[in-house]
């Protein structure tokens, strides 16, 4: 009887910040992936997509997002479509350019399933079942409430953008089903997923069970809004009321300790983004802002119970050792200040939240309550990088990734600081299952071939600290509407326009400044030239074009139409209010002239307003 081939488990946890869990100096309380660290390897040099659908598409196609149809994301594209028209790389979803992994392997005889968020595509032909996946419980956009409570939709009669959730974004399999009613009541993102992908695995009849599976667990949390249950939540009660730079402080001292920064390393000035510092803020605002990271400890805490849950069942069905598991953050932390993020035609985030929810002290993490927790928890959780989710600095695509794997990673408890990247993830497992990328040619339509590397030379030798799959020649980018970098050996350039930063390229050496501190660019012209010739080349290989420009022209002459159309409305209620007047005013004198004598009547053309 033939061996079978090794299973696949993929987890992704949703804008989880690099030392939030304990393998990465955390004090969130996180022990089944502590076990799959101390039985693995944890990757300190691990990179994604500065935001999360653009790190999904490089996920499961192994290639760079621009060739994947991530050039840009979904929700950006809405706000200017015509740029996007026609532009190969930037369909908004995962193009039928790339083979899916789970394409590949549902052809290779692996049963495959997924649970949780997918954000790559809002119709059936571009949800996860037309893309390789046999069994699916998926919710199709970006976010959504943790209990599944959305008032904002329930009297909606226009669509939302796609980071709400509502009816008809919810699929079963190959179909849609109502998000309203066809989930449990006691509907907890995490709790569910889990409960779904357990049934998955459980249920597969004894044809599936000779398979080997390809398994895909990427849960929505801990993305906003921050929600969880309270008897978890109170786990953490007080455990952050002296503030963020206090916590940084202290993951930075773990991460030391457990060696995985230098013992020198000097740390990028806090992620503020002009608020203000935690000392100023009155002690309501601290209490308010410190619950909110308890919430975000509390959902980090139950995506380790799931991990948990998933792994005994693995365990006790004897599937676990033959089972290549890969944990993982999509990006940095979110440290956004959403308040006014549109969401609906008129309203922002904040209308939404002050019609809607009730963010009173008591009620934070509640499904009724909508938080975030803002940049500067972000930034004590990406330290000691610099910035956070949606930043090309390593703070928006430094990320946790533990890989566990006995038959081939035979020394347990490694780390490796090897610089390695989310596109790395399929050419991995292609090769771990003895398979070969389909391109050119796959299911009759052209595709891709994978820019990523075969993890297989640091599993298999995790003890030689030296080991590396990328070469000092290799090219690898970043870019979302501007907001890019490149990046050979340990050498950086980035360009970050403004408001998050200054709108010039900027250069670093990243062996000695992990924080993206000192900007070279100005000390090493010649590097920076160099690096530059290296972008354009990525730029050349992906298929990009300068849609930053093009994009941001967009969106000025579409506030001119705005304002326009609002000043055309004012002057319209002005000049009906005038007429109102005059003849208002020409009826009073009509009334006066009708009661005085020809000597006495007033002129009516002398009316002045």
């Amino acid at each position: 009887m033939a061996e079978k081939k090794p299973n696949f488990l993929i987890i992704v946890a949703d804008d989880l910040g690099f030392s939030d869990t304990s393998p990465y100096g955390g004090e969130i309380d996180t022990p089944n992936l502590q076990r799959l660290a101390d039985e693995g390897i944890r990757m300190t040099g691990f990179h994604t997509a500065a935001s999360c659908s653009p790190t999904r598409a490089m996920l499961l196609s192994g290639t760079d997002s621009h060739i994947a149809g991530l050039g840009v994301m979904a929700e950006k594209i809405k706000k200017a479509p015509g740029i996007f028209e026609d532009k190969p790389g930037y369909e908004g979803y995962l193009n039928y350019r790339v083979a899916a992994l789970g394409e590949i392997l549902q052809d290779a005889g692996y049963f495959t399933f997924m649970s949780g968020k997918w954000h790559l595509g809002l119709k059936k032909e571009l949800g996860p079942h037309a893309r390789g996946f046999t069994k699916v419980l998926s919710t199709l956009p970006g976010a959504g409430n943790h209990f599944n409570h959305e008032p904002q939709l329930y009297d909606l009669k226009e669509k939302p953008t796609a980071i709400f959730k509502g009816d008809g974004i919810w699929m079963k399999d190959a179909g849609f089903i109502n998000g309203s009613t066809d989930l449990p009541k006691d509907f907890y993102s995490s709790n569910t997923f889990t409960d779904y992908f357990l049934d998955f695995l459980k249920e597969r009849t004894e044809e599936e069970r000779r398979q080997p599976f390809f398994g895909y667990l990427p849960f929505t949390a801990p993305h906003w809004p921050l929600q969880a249950p309270q008897e978890v939540i109170k786990k953490y009660r007080g455990k952050y009321d002296d503030g963020p730079v206090a916590l940084r402080d202290r993951r930075l001292r773990s991460l030391i300790e457990k060696g995985l920064v230098p013992p020198d390393v000097e740390p990028a000035p806090l992620h503020m983004l002009k608020t203000r510092p935690w000392e100023e803020l009155p002690e309501e605002e601290k209490r308010v802002s410190s619950r909110a990271m308890e919430v975000y400890a509390a959902m980090v805490d139950l995506i380790d119970v799931n991990i948990g849950r998933v792994r005994a069942y693995l365990e006790e069905a004897g599937e676990l050792d033959n089972t290549f598991i890969v944990f993982m953050s999509d990006n940095g932390a979110e440290g956004q200040l959403l308040e006014a993020l549109p969401i609906l035609a008129g309203y922002t985030v904040d209308d939404i939240v002050r019609k809607y929810y009730d963010n009173s002290l008591n009620n934070i993490g509640n499904y009724n309550s909508f938080v975030w927790y803002g940049p500067q928890w972000a930034g004590a959780a990406t330290a000691p990088a610099r910035g956070a989710k949606s930043h090309s600095t390593e703070g928006g695509i430094h990320c946790p990734c533990i890989v566990r794997y006995p038959p081939l990673l035979k020394q347990k408890g490694s780390v490796t600081s090897a610089f390695t990247t989310v596109m790395d993830i399929v050419p991995t497992i292609l090769d771990l299952a003895g398979l070969k990328h389909p391109s050119p040619v796959f299911r009759g339509r052209k595709v891709a071939p994978v820019r990523g590397k075969s993890w297989r030379p640091i599993l298999e030798h995790p003890e030689d600290k030296g080991t590396q799959i990328y070469e000092d020649t290799d090219i690898v980018g970043w870019e979302q509407l501007g907001i890019a970098a490149v990046r050979v050996g340990d050498w950086k350039a980035l360009f970050l326009p403004p408001p998050k930063g200054p709108g010039r390229w900027e250069l670093y050496d990243l062996s000695k400044d992990m924080g993206e501190v000192h900007d070279l660019a100005e000390s090493h012209p010649e590097k920076l030239k160099e690096m530059l010739q290296h972008y354009e080349t990525y730029f050349q290989e992906t298929g990009m074009f300068d849609s930053y420009t093009m994009y941001q022209e967009a969106l000025k002459q579409r506030k001119a139409a705005e304002r326009k159309a609002e000043s055309d409305q004012n002057t319209s209620y002005l000049s009906t209010f005038l007429r109102s007047l005059i003849y208002v005013r020409e009826g009073f004198i009509d009334l006066i002239n009708g009661s005085r004598g020809e000597e006495e009547r007033v002129p009516g053309g002398q009316v002045e307003l």
